[in-house]
């Protein structure tokens, strides 16, 4: 039977990307304090508990799934910008864009009596029609120890390379059993699914996940965290939500001002309160973008 190899946080993001292009996923060990994960719970406790239960098999009957984590936690906001995921996304997905952004945040929560998950890929979210390109870089961090009796996400290691139509086979697959505070990082290609929870009690991950920034995010970060809230968080931050160009130009706008108010052509980030000059993006900006295709 495989198993995912194990890293410390703080280990550089190239050696981890190479990982992640092979085996398609890895554990980060000792990551979150267990004053951090307390905390977490604390401050996202009322939304769990007013969670529904999921409403189809993939979702989960006995699993809730909670989102907008950078709107409602300031630890959710920490871990978002932590710098060894960081380190390993850009490393990761800098063959294939300028830019990643954050794709989505949610807390899973599988309660006792949750089967296992059929096996996917997360890349799956924008259909079968992305060919040569690794389109995301995703983490779960667990929040109470995973277990194989609690639920552990269930891995294919190496599946990266399998056809979509593939089937694995139980000695294929491996569970990232790992302590709380530990995280697991995986790529969008990889297969995986959340494992059956056996226990009386609840399996708790935060899945945190970036994709590329010419790609359409899974949750909306700009409903999420509208300006009027984003503009308070670290612009390390606001970056990754989205208020910024994903590229040369994607995500331009026209601020709906009256007629001279106000510029023509802004960048998402004006929203915020940030005026650059974003008048045809600049001869500069263009030639960079030329340059990296």
């Amino acid at each position: 039977m495989p198993k995912l190899k194990e890293f410390a946080a703080g280990t550089e993001g190239a050696r981890l990307a190479a990982v992640l292009a092979e085996d398609g996923a890895l554990i980060l060990r000792d990551v979150l304090s267990q004053e951090k994960q307390a905390e977490f719970l604390r401050e996202m406790e009322p939304f769990l508990e007013a969670t529904r239960l999921g409403a189809d098999s993939f979702t989960g009957f006995q699993t809730t799934r909670t989102g907008a984590l950078a709107a409602r936690s300031a630890v959710a906001r920490e871990m978002i910008l932590d710098p060894t995921v960081l380190g390993a996304t850009e490393a990761f997905l800098a063959p294939y864009c300028e830019r990643f952004h954050l794709h989505l945040t949610q807390v899973i929560r599988l309660k006792g009596g949750q089967p296992a998950q059929v096996l996917h890929r997360d890349r799956w979210a924008w259909g079968k029609v992305l060919q040569g390109v690794e389109p995301q870089c995703n983490t779960i961090w667990a929040l109470t120890d995973f277990t194989e009796e609690n639920g552990a996400t269930i891995v294919a290691p190496g599946s990266v390379a399998w056809p979509d139509d593939a089937q694995a086979q139980p000695e294929q697959l491996c569970q990232a059993v790992m302590p709380a505070g530990s995280v697991l990082l995986y790529s969008g290609s990889v297969f995986h699914g959340g494992g059956e929870n056996r226990s009386e009690g609840d399996r708790i991950g935060v899945n945190l996940t970036y994709s590329l920034g010419w790609l359409r995010q899974e949750e909306n970060q700009y409903l999420a965290c509208p300006p009027e809230l984003a503009k308070r968080f670290d612009p390390a931050l606001t970056k990754l939500l989205g208020y910024q160009v994903g590229s040369y130009a994607l995500g331009y706008y026209t601020p709906p001002l009256p007629p001279g108010a106000g510029p023509e052509c802004v960048g998402p980030e004006f929203a915020l309160g940030i005026e650059r000059d974003h008048e045809g993006f600049g001869e500069e900006a263009l030639r960079a973008a030329l340059n990296k295709a």
